[in-house]
């Protein structure tokens, strides 16, 4: 009888080694973009602290295409582009003016002393006044433009010694336009995490929140992507950096996508001119608020 048993199980097992039940089909295999290059995570953590050293000022003429809506919406509006100007003062000052097309007219203008913000809406005569750290939000997406959202994005933040970082090896894979092949492209995630509460109790597991990862293409080891979380563990803003250009001598991303999934909106910053460390005066950080302008203070 055990002989028997043994007998119908290698029966029914045989089709399955011999592979009359499985199906193989092709796929396309992806080729290496090119030669990787290797860091290990005090490297890259180096190289983000050395190129934000080396800019303590930018001012950028760019094109703005911002767009609205998601999948809580149900819907997506893309707007027409918008030429503008974002300026940066290190450490958290910051101006971004927004032309209106053909008319060349204000469309929107942001600035902020890193601390508060004023945001002038003149096609709707309203303004938005409140702190950097305010989190009240509008219905209206383009309302909740914010300094961080510019400042973390146009200038990867520096890490610092009491951070905690850890990295692991990815891919991606895409096809190339021209060629029509699958490109492999190996990448690095630096993980950026909050130092644990000092006060843990001995022996308690010890928290670390999460606060960015930054993407590094091991093909030139610079930023292609950065995302960035609040102290709830959510995704805040989504940043992908588009080929480095060199400005004036400064290998600068030239293009900018700017995601932001809770508030619903993107922009997309193609920058067509670029000078950085040029001496900016407090006064080009200032807007002022026209008479007769309906002014939304945030708290």
């Amino acid at each position: 009888m055990r002989r028997l048993c043994l007998t119908f199980t290698a029966a029914l097992l045989f089709p399955v080694l011999t592979g009359c039940l499985s199906h193989t089909r092709k796929l396309r295999q992806a080729t290496l973009a090119g030669p990787v290059m290797n860091a290990d995570a005090l490297q890259l953590v180096h190289d983000v602290n050395q190129r934000y050293g080396q800019i303590n000022s930018l001012t950028a003429t760019v094109e703005f295409t911002p767009s609205v809506g998601g999948v809580r919406r149900g819907k997506q509006t893309v707007y027409t582009s918008f030429t503008g100007y974002i300026l940066i003062r290190k450490p958290e000052m910051l101006r971004v003016l927004v032309l209106v097309p053909v008319l060349h007219t204000h469309a929107l203008d942001l600035a902020s002393d890193g601390k508060t913000f004023t945001l002038v809406i003149p096609p709707k005569g309203r303004a938005i006044e409140g702190s950097n750290a305010v989190s009240a939000r509008s219905s209206k997406p383009m309302e909740n433009l914010r300094p961080n959202v510019f400042v973390d994005s146009m200038l990867i933040q520096s890490i610092s010694s009491q951070q905690i970082v850890s990295i692991i090896h990815e891919s991606s894979t895409a096809l190339d336009p021209k060629t029509k092949r699958l490109v492999e492209t190996p990448e690095y995630d630096l993980t950026v995490l909050s130092p644990p509460p000092p006060d843990s109790a001995p022996g308690a597991i010890a928290v670390a929140k999460p606060l960015r990862v930054i993407r590094f293409s091991r093909l030139t080891l610079l930023p292609v992507e950065q995302d960035v979380y609040n102290n709830n563990g959510d995704l805040v803003t989504q940043v992908r950096y588009g080929p480095y250009q060199s400005f004036s001598g400064t290998d600068f991303p030239s293009t900018i996508d700017i995601n932001r999934p809770l508030d619903e909106y993107r922009i997309h910053l193609a920058i067509t001119k670029l000078v950085v460390n040029q001496t900016l005066s407090d006064e080009q950080f200032h807007v002022t608020v026209p008479k007769g302008y309906q002014i939304e203070k945030l708290k």
